[in-house]
C-alpha cells in the first residue's frame, strides 16, 4: 500500500515547514528547492506550481498563521507598562525557539547579503509586531507610565534587539533575563 498523498493545506504546511527548518539550518543561499522538496516528502513541480523562487516561499512561510508569524499578538493589555512588555518579549523568545524563530535569525543576521529581501521580511515580518510595541507604549503613555518623546521605532526596537543578542550570544533567554531587560533598560528608558 502506497503512503497517502498530500494536497492543500496538508501539502502547504508541510512545504512551510520545510522551508523554515532548511533556512534555521543552514542560510539562505543553501536553500533550494530540490533541498525543500525532499524534506517536504514532494515533487519540485508541487514548488514551482505555487511559488517561482525561494524569496516568494521564503516570504509565504513566515507569514503564514500557521507555520509563520502570521498575525502578530494582541497587545497584552495588563494595564502595567512593566508585565505588557515583559508578556510581549516572552512571546518573541518563544518564537525565536520555534523553528519559524531559528528561520528568521539567518535572514537578520545576513540582511546586507539579501536587502530586497531583508526588506520584505522586515515589512511582513518585524513591523507588525513592532507597532505591537508601539500600541503598548501608547497606552502607557495615556495612563502617565510613559514619556511621549519614547514612541519611537528606535526605542521600541531596543527590546528585540537586545533578545536577540542574548539569543546567538547565549542560546536560551530565559524569563529573568527577560525581566532585567524591561527592569535595567525599558522602563528607564520610557519612564516620565
Amino acid at each position: 500500500m502506497s503512503p497517502t498523498r498530500r494536497r492543500g493545506d496538508a501539502l502547504t504546511t508541510a512545504i512551510f515547514q520545510a522551508v523554515l527548518s532548511e533556512l534555521a539550518g543552514s542560510s539562505f543561499e543553501e536553500l533550494t528547492f530540490d533541498k525543500i522538496a525532499s524534506e517536504a516528502g514532494t515533487g519540485k513541480a508541487a514548488l514551482y506550481r505555487r511559488w517561482s523562487t525561494p524569496v516568494e516561499l521564503v516570504l509565504a512561510a513566515l507569514s503564514d498563521p500557521a507555520t509563520g508569524f502570521g498575525d502578530p499578538p494582541a497587545p497584552p493589555g495588563t494595564g502595567a507598562l512593566r508585565d505588557d512588555l515583559i508578556a510581549l518579549l516572552e512571546h518573541f523568545v518563544q518564537a525565536l525557539n520555534e523553528p519559524r524563530g531559528r528561520a528568521l535569525l539567518p535572514l537578520i543576521a545576513h540582511r546586507h547579503r539579501h536587502p530586497e529581501l531583508f526588506e520584505q521580511v522586515h515589512r511582513l515580518v518585524v513591523r507588525p509586531h513592532q507597532e505591537v510595541l508601539l500600541s503598548v507604549l501608547r497606552q502607557a503613555v495615556e495612563r502617565g507610565e510613559a514619556a511621549p518623546g519614547s514612541l519611537t521605532p528606535r526605542i521600541v526596537s531596543v527590546g528585540p534587539r537586545l533578545i536577540l543578542f542574548q539569543a546567538w550570544e547565549g542560546g536560551l533567554v530565559d524569563s529573568g533575563e527577560i525581566a532585567s531587560i524591561v527592569d535595567e533598560v525599558l522602563i528607564p528608558l520610557t519612564r516620565p
